[in-house]
């Protein structure tokens, strides 16, 4: 008895005391555990006690002494975020140096570098730095050829950020990447030209493109009747000459030459369409008859 009466009460001391006893020890800033991408800055009667920004735990005496004590009824504990941000200004208004108002799209990134910078020296440095960025891409890019302005985007993300970085590190802000991501037109009417320019640059490269084609078309028909008439007209030269060699290849033998002359006198016949008429053999007076009739038809 003696045995499970002293495990219930030590288990119920861990299961109580333990949380107890930590959140005394955090709450009287004996230790502190520091998450990933967040840095804490301890404050003692209005000034920087110190920055604790690697992650996992810590004891605070032996990091600022015994002066972390004090921490908690006479300072306090700001929290910062150290992770990556990132932001994008739309259309910031840009006259190219033709005078053509243009509007160009910002990105860029930044993340917290000295928190006590980031606390102190600026009351909104995401404003200030976004307010920058902004003027810094007006002043940089204003009066550039348009033609830059159109193609020449890594050049313009340099200049802006060559500008900013400096400002930002005063205030604790690392500016990362600037990117310029969109650059278009801001007036509704050169927009409506262009557009109409290039419908119509569109169908004349339509037309000659169509054009073109025909001609070619009417190149290759041409060419092709006449290697057409070309061949007609050598064979029409060269039949005679096949046929009479032939002819004359067949009139070595007579039997073969009479019935080729039948078998041609035949087809001619059946392809006239003529009017047969069979008699008997012995009828004669029949045959003078219809001789007869014939002879005086034709008279």
């Amino acid at each position: 008895m003696t045995f499970v009466f002293t495990t219930l009460f030590t288990a119920i001391l861990l299961m109580i005391g333990v949380p107890i006893v930590t959140r005394l020890a955090q709450f009287f800033c004996l230790y502190v555990i520091v998450p990933e991408c967040q840095a804490q800055v301890f404050l003692l009667f209005g000034r920087v006690v110190g920055v604790l920004s690697e992650p996992g735990l810590h004891i605070l005496p032996l990091s600022f002494g015994p002066q972390a004590l004090l921490i908690r009824f006479f300072g306090s504990v700001k929290h910062v975020d150290l992770r990556l941000d990132q932001e994008y200004l739309r259309s910031q208004p840009v006259n190219s140096e033709e005078g053509t108002p243009m509007g160009i799209g910002v990105w860029y990134e930044m993340r917290v570098a000295d928190p006590v910078n980031y606390l102190f020296r600026n009351t909104d440095p995401r404003g200030s730095l976004r307010a920058n960025v902004r003027n810094a891409s007006v002043r940089s890019l204003s009066n550039m050829p348009l033609q830059n302005l159109l193609e020449d985007r890594h050049g313009m993300s340099h200049l802006v950020r060559d500008e900013v970085g400096p400002k930002s590190d005063a205030w604790g802000y690392a500016l990362g990447s600037v990117y310029i991501r969109k650059v278009h037109f801001r007036d509704v009417g050169m927009i409506e030209q262009i557009e109409q320019k290039v419908v119509n640059r569109l169908r004349q490269v339509t037309s000659a493109i169509r054009q073109q084609g025909a001609n070619q078309v009417a190149v290759i028909k041409s060419s092709a009747e006449r290697t057409a008439a070309v061949e007609f007209a050598h064979a029409a030269a060269v039949r005679p000459f096949v046929v009479g060699k032939a002819i004359h290849e067949i009139s070595e033998d007579k039997e073969i030459l009479n019935a080729v002359f039948e078998i041609l006198e035949t087809q001619r016949m059946l392809e006239g369409d003529p009017q047969v008429t069979i008699l008997p053999a012995s009828d004669e007076m029949l045959s003078r008859l219809l001789a007869a009739k014939g002879a005086s038809q034709a008279i």
